[in-house]
């Protein structure tokens, strides 16, 4: 039967195209997720190194701590840098995006030059540490699990909001028992974060693959990671920070 219907042709066709496919699909979000984490990296490195050298440099404390306009323009900067990212990023080349991205994570480390005036150095290391590995475990379960994290979007964003409320409030009110509280919710929310934001990168690769929006989505994935993890970071030192 020559001219009959074969399943096992069939069935050997199929799986063949659709493996070929899969395999294709898979080492593109590898490729696509590997340049976010990249990024990412890359960028809370730069921020690291800037904060140091600043922190070293003698001129950070007077400028910090000081009087003047100059240490509002430091820490109200890398607002400007996300704002420009966020609701620019279509009309942004993918050089420009870049471009931006850079300049924020050293403003940052500008920014963050503060942390080595008030902890001690090893406390900080530690606490980089214990963040790098929540972080690691927290993006590992976004990015593996089959649990639908969309729902938890507008929940996370509003906790967020609701977090920078309570933080000016309390720039008034100057209570110990609310800053800790706020740093424990904020550790928890941007926890969550980092899970929904990972899912919610990699669902992105599926809209933009091939397209020229995937450097401008690599760029915006990787900021969004990076502010999770300073975010966590910075909550975090409220409780493994040792007072310098």
């Amino acid at each position: 039967m020559a001219n009959g219907f074969d399943p096992r042709a069939t069935a050997t066709a199929r799986p063949t195209t659709v493996g070929r496919e899969s395999i294709a699909v898979d080492a593109g979000l590898r490729s696509y997720m590997l340049s976010v984490y990249n990024y990412m990296a890359s960028g809370v490195l730069l921020t690291g190194i800037v904060a140091l050298l600043f922190a070293r440099s003698g001129a950070a404390e007077a400028i910090l701590f000081g009087p003047g306009l100059l240490k509002y323009v430091i820490m109200l900067s890398p607002l400007a840098f996300v704002l420009v990212l966020s609701f620019g990023i279509n009309r942004l080349s993918t050089g420009t995006a870049q471009l931006l991205f850079w300049a924020f994570a050293t403003v940052m480390g500008l920014s963050m030059a503060s942390i080595f005036f008030r902890y001690t150095g090893p406390s900080i290391a530690i606490t980089f540490f214990a963040t790098a590995a929540a972080f690691t475990s927290l993006s590992l379960w976004g990015y593996t699990t089959k649990k639908d994290l969309s729902g938890f979007g507008t929940f996370l964003i509003m906790g967020v909001v609701g977090l920078i409320v309570a933080s000016l409030l309390n720039l008034w009110f100057q209570s110990p028992a609310m800053t800790l509280a706020i740093s424990a919710i904020g550790v928890l929310l941007f926890a969550g974060l980092t899970a929904y934001d990972t899912q919610r990168i990699k669902s992105l690769y599926f809209q933009v693959a091939g397209s020229d929006m995937m450097g401008k989505t690599v760029i915006m994935g990787a900021l969004s990671l990076y502010l999770d993890f300073v975010n966590m970071f910075t909550f975090l030192l409220h409780f493994l920070g040792q007072r310098d």
